[in-house]
């Protein structure tokens, strides 16, 4: 793996954000910075994202942010140009693959088949997004797609229906670098100003994550 992609694995946990209002990026940093979940996942599935990053890239560089759902190439290169530090898919696309080399973009695709992750590997990527990882079948479903490929060495982040409570599930298998999770800063909770709220699940998440890996 790449090295943001490895800091990325050393949280253990990466929040799945949709983000609506520009407005929410820094008292949002500062949430999850304060429950010492130093990474963030800005989905591009609002207007906002692009700009998000960029507030997020500026004003609070200590925080590891990416950008989600990225679905073309001009999404790529919007979320590169804004400063996000890494990027994943929910699908296999080799376009964006492509252009995500060619820029210098850590990417992750999604993949949810053994051919995807065959063809994801043989573009030379090694972390990849397992979604959506409950309704797919879950913990048993990618342990098995994955087998044949652990002689490579690749990792992968489970998002779509984790919870912390299935956390130690899926960090039980050595070839999970983090799982994704919407549960700790959900657009509900930006709207109403919970950012106590977000901390406190940022802090239940991390340590449950050094818990599990202690």
């Amino acid at each position: 793996m790449s090295a943001v992609f490895e800091q990325v694995a050393g949280f253990g946990v990466v929040p799945v954000i949709a983000i609506e209002q520009p407005a929410h990026a820094v008292p949002l940093a500062d949430a999850l910075l304060e429950g010492g979940l130093g990474v963030a996942e800005i989905t591009f599935r609002t207007e906002a994202a692009a700009e998000v990053i960029a507030i997020l890239s500026d004003k609070r560089p200590e925080l590891l942010t990416g950008a989600g759902t990225i679905l073309s190439r001009d999404q790529a290169l919007a979320a590169h140009k804004a400063g996000a530090t890494f990027g994943l898919a929910p699908g296999f696309d080799p376009g964006i693959i492509g252009t995500a080399a060619e820029i210098g973009l850590p990417f992750a695709p999604g993949i949810m088949t053994p051919s995807d992750i065959s063809l994801a590997a043989a573009r030379g990527c090694r972390l990849m997004k397992f979604f959506p990882a409950v309704a797919a079948g879950g913990v048993s479903m990618l342990q098995n797609i994955s087998a044949p490929f652990a002689h490579l060495g690749l990792k992968f982040i489970p998002t779509g229906g984790v919870s912390e409570a299935t956390i130690a599930d899926w960090l039980a298998l050595p070839q999970i670098a983090a799982v994704g999770g919407t549960w700790i800063a959900r657009p509900a909770d930006m709207e109403a100003g919970d950012w106590k709220g977000i901390t406190a699940r940022a802090r239940a998440a991390r340590a449950r994550v050094q818990e599990i890996r202690a």
